[in-house]
């Protein structure tokens, strides 16, 4: 009998049944003034007045007046250059010990996101509400017995004058508590290893000395090294090596695309947990089953804010107009997509952290994330989110009974006709027609989409599809600096990109 896990669920099930969800709308307010208060001495607070913002009758609304949105080139190139440059007291008191190294899905430089010592026990607060929700799922008590594989960036962070730098899950995992350390896989030695194939490969090697109950990490990569577990030790699937494997926990990014090739690699079914885990905090999570939605933590150091996600609002770049109006979490409204904002212990003011996201239950406060700003198509009026790509994406694999993990799309004139198209390069082992998939591709986003559909009728001539290896996608990031980790493929790209792509695709092989 798993004594010890007995033990462990019945603390969590007690500390559960102890926890109340207090009220959403006063917990933010709360949040917003203690931001407030322990920044109004910063030059970031002095300029923008915290102090008169905290003494107004209606502070949401006077901080909404007063305080610009800030992408992360607006508050880098006014705010947070400074720290680089010796300054203190910028956006945050003192100085950050860490920063976030994140490269996101475009460009090849990296962001640089500061994380203070109050982010990161927001961090580990966060992580303790996700262990806790594990009693409203049906997990028997030898799985807390069991170890968890978190499948990161490495924890061998680099020293930089006062602080270190590192992508945030390799500074999560290498400030684990003690007490974690004797459950968390690769280990300490492992994790260290810079190299994404060198540090898997080791993985690989080392998986039968474990006995994997959970799994953590962004879909594309988690695949990538579960594949690389099955080959090594030539398995049918990965239970055959972990067969005490019960959950995984995604983040990030929508797991719904990955679920079906994800699948494939398992021999019995997973309870696969959502959380939202960005470079700028951990914001929400999923806590309960029959749900893939994510409960916001809304009384954690991060005060959100949600911008209607219009066209009319979005520039080309991502980013918002300064007219783009935002609501208050009493205001938002189920089933709208919102552009996030947030502000938070690291000194992230009216942030826009680049996703989209919908309220699927407005009183429990569940989201789903539904995209990203830069992966908005909008080039002739087809308004395509995300989403509705993933949608149609998913389709096409039910249809056609085939499995397709990535892809990428662009707008651009045909050099034929001279006439707007849009390029879809779908990432599949499987065989199908690159001319029956267009048309089914086109009719689903047709159907979900009026704008699409009407863009169909006038400048948007037609879709074209081709077929390529899904490493393609992964190769691709290797190329620009950005494999394992945190990284997420891009799933729009202007024309420049785009033939940047296709020269890469040819370059591989992949394309004539």
């Amino acid at each position: 009998m798993a004594i010890f896990g007995s033990i462990i669920k019945s603390l969590i099930d007690l500390k559960e049944s102890f926890t109340t969800e207090g009220e959403a709308e006063k917990n933010q307010e709360e949040v917003l003034k203690e931001l407030l208060r322990k920044a109004k001495d910063t030059a970031f607070g002095k300029h923008y007045n915290f102090e008169e913002i905290l003494e107004s009758d209606n502070i949401q609304q006077e901080f909404t007046r007063r305080v610009p949105y800030f992408d992360y080139n607006k508050i880098d190139k006014e705010w947070w250059h400074k720290y680089h440059d010796g300054e203190e007291n910028v956006t945050w008191p003192g100085r950050p010990p860490y920063f976030a190294l994140s490269s996101g899905t475009t460009g090849k430089s990296s962001k640089r996101i500061p994380v203070t010592d109050e982010m990161l026990e927001s961090i580990r607060n966060a992580g303790i509400k996700q262990v806790s929700a594990l009693s409203n799922f049906d997990l028997p008590p030898d799985f807390f017995e069991k170890d968890i594989m978190m499948l990161g960036s490495s924890t061998d962070l680099q020293k930089e004058g006062d602080h270190e730098e590192g992508e945030i899950s390799g500074i999560s995992a290498s400030n684990i508590p003690f007490w974690f350390k004797g459950y968390y896989k690769p280990g300490e030695e492992i994790s260290k290893i810079d190299e994404w194939d060198d540090r898997v490969q080791k993985i690989a090697e080392t998986a039968k000395d474990w006995d994997i109950g959970a799994l953590s990490g962004i879909p594309s990569w988690m695949e990538l090294m579960l594949k690389k577990v099955i080959e090594y030790h030539n398995l049918n699937n990965i239970h055959e090596i972990w067969p005490n494997l019960q959950v995984y926990t995604s983040g990030g990014v929508a797991f719904e695309p990955y679920e079906k090739s994800f699948k494939a690699l398992l021999g019995k079914p997973v309870q696969v947990i959502d959380t939202y885990l960005a470079s700028e905090g951990f914001l929400a999570l999923q806590n309960r089953p029959d749900t893939s939605s994510m409960k916001l933590i809304l009384d954690n150091g991060v005060y959100f804010e949600f911008v209607p996600f219009k066209p009319d609002y979005i520039k080309e770049d991502g980013s918002l107009t300064e007219d783009a109006p935002v609501v208050t979490l009493a205001e938002v409204e189920e089933d709208v997509d919102y552009v996030l904002l947030i502000s938070t212990v690291s000194g992230a003011w009216r942030y826009l952290i680049g996703d989209t996201i919908k309220f699927t239950d407005k009183e429990k406060n569940e989201i789903r994330i539904t995209g990203r700003t830069k992966f908005f198509l909008n080039v002739v009026g087809s308004q395509l989110s995300v989403n509705k790509m993933n949608d149609a994406v998913q389709e096409l694999e039910n249809q056609f009974d085939i499995k397709i993990p990535e892809f990428v799309v662009a707008a651009k004139r045909s050099e034929e006709d001279n006439e707007y198209y849009h390029y879809w390069y779908l990432g599949t082992e499987d065989n199908a027609d690159n001319d029956k998939l267009a048309e089914a591709l086109d009719n689903a986003l047709k159907n979900a989409n009026k704008n699409y559909k009407v863009a169909r009728g006038k400048a948007l001539h037609g879709v074209k599809v081709t077929t390529i290896d899904p490493n393609m996608f992964h190769e691709w990031n290797a190329r620009n600096k950005k494999k394992g980790g945190q990284v997420k493929m891009e799933k729009v790209m202007n024309e420049e990109k785009l033939q940047d792509w296709q020269e890469f695709l040819k370059e591989q092989g992949a394309i004539n």
